[in-house]
């Protein structure tokens, strides 16, 4: 990994028609089209500063840079401006960390992409999307495997954790921390209250054959799309509904195209903070352990904040208008589960039923 020059930065920046990042044409340094003035207003808000926060590189020996698909008001922003601030404190300059949110700088895989081929992002946010580079890291992805926030712990901190790390650093990625996130809910304009309403919809889902899978039993017509494309693709009608964490529901401001949140749960998963593995190697060993220790920091702080919004950002969607519907989470979860287990190679079976022993 080389020394890069400011001039390069900002001529990389000026270059509007191009990606900074695996290509992709969503890469600049304005807000994505997507994003409304109501994200605009939450980021005044939370005093969140300026879309992309950088140091003087050419006072550093190293420039990480590090992109993810999140507004600049939700947690995995906070986790990453304390990652920033920790590393290059800690390194007494020696790194520099350059933070690009909201897609800036693609899609999610787009960015996976990028920090694999080393050119221009080092550190993202991934979890299930990974299964491109290793089958077996879709398994996070996995509906209704996981069922409590405690059997969550128990899973990245045992066995299954461990292997899953590994899976991710055999495809690249070496992991420096985690963030977990709240069960994923549906949202749609059509109420649905039962698994038979689920028939036909166009829901948008992550790029993730699991995911894919899951909502195909259920009769839905799953459309995989990047983050940054479902808020206008909703206001347009090109699809109906869309599914995530409450925290992401409430930061792309879904509550403004969406009427209804349905109670299904279907997943509680994480991502990880990942780094370059070559990038990471390429660092002096001291500097190494700083990164490490900085994505502790950066997990610490993020789940204090996750912990902290939960709550906050339920009745927050509520009081801007969306009902929510309770469903039998269990026709959902039989629908769901046989859907995919079907699929699931010799190796994913292993992986489910380590995980299922930790309920």
């Amino acid at each position: 990994m080389k020394k890069r020059l400011t001039a390069l930065v900002l001529s990389a920046l000026m270059a509007a028609s191009l990606a900074a990042c695996g290509g992709s044409s969503t890469t600049n340094t304005t807000a994505a089209p997507q994003e409304t003035k109501a994200q605009d207003a939450k980021a005044a808000e939370t005093q969140a500063p300026a879309e992309k926060t950088s140091t003087d590189t050419s006072k550093a020996e190293y420039t990480l840079t590090l992109g993810h698909i999140n507004a600049e008001s939700d947690s995995w922003h906070q986790g990453a401006l304390a990652f920033k601030e920790y590393v290059e404190d800690k390194s007494n300059g020696r790194i520099a960390v350059e933070i690009y949110p909201n897609s800036q700088l693609g899609s999610e895989v787009e960015m996976i992409t990028s920090i694999l081929q080393q050119s221009g992002c080092d550190i993202t946010f991934t979890g299930e999307s990974m299964q491109t580079y290793e089958p077996d890291l879709g398994m996070i992805g996995m509906p209704y495997l996981i069922q409590s926030d405690e059997q969550m712990e128990k899973v990245l901190t045992g066995e299954p954790g461990k292997h899953f790390e590994e899976l991710m650093e055999n495809a690249g990625l070496k992991v420096i921390g985690y963030f977990t996130r709240g069960p994923r809910y549906i949202t749609s304009n059509k109420k649905i209250e039962k698994l038979s309403d689920m028939q036909n919809l166009l829901i948008r889902t992550p790029q993730s054959p699991m995911t894919v899978a899951a909502f195909e039993a259920t009769g839905a017509k799953p459309t995989p799309m990047a983050l940054s494309e479902v808020f206008t693709s909703l206001q347009q009608g090109t699809i109906e509904a869309q599914e995530n964490p409450l925290a992401m529901i409430e930061t792309q401001s879904f509550y403004e195209v969406q009427k209804y949140l349905i109670k299904t749960a279907h997943l509680r998963a994480w991502v990880y903070i990942g780094i370059g593995k070559a990038q990471f190697d390429a660092l002096p060993e001291d500097l190494q352990q700083v990164v490490m220790d900085g994505g502790k920091h950066a997990q610490e702080v993020e789940h204090a904040l996750f912990l902290e919004n939960e709550e906050k950002y339920e009745k927050q969607l509520q009081e801007q208008g969306m009902e929510f519907v309770d469903v039998d989470v269990q026709e959902f979860a039989d629908a769901m589960i046989n859907g995919v287990l079907p699929t699931l190679t010799d190796s994913q079976k292993a992986i489910y039923e380590s995980i299922e022993a930790l309920k």
